[in-house]
């Protein structure tokens, strides 16, 4: 099994600008988030924060944020 892909934030980071570098969209911020829940209440990263990136399909990136299912 691969390991989980990461990445260490630069001060600054927003969860939708880390959406758009490490997973090529800010439509993946949600999923973002709800992999790394203990940092849901961070608007501004300070750096050296270790996230896991979620893996990601291509299906979805159609898919609608939670507060508009």
């Amino acid at each position: 099994m691969m390991a989980a892909s990461t990445y260490k934030t630069t001060q600054g980071d927003t969860w939708d600008m880390i959406a758009h570098k490490q997973l090529g969209s800010t439509s993946y911020t949600d999923q973002l988030i709800s992999a790394n829940l203990e940092y849901a209440g961070t608007l501004i990263f300070r750096a050296g924060i270790t996230l896991r990136l979620p893996e990601i399909t291509e299906q979805a990136s159609w898919n609608l944020p939670p507060w508009k299912r």
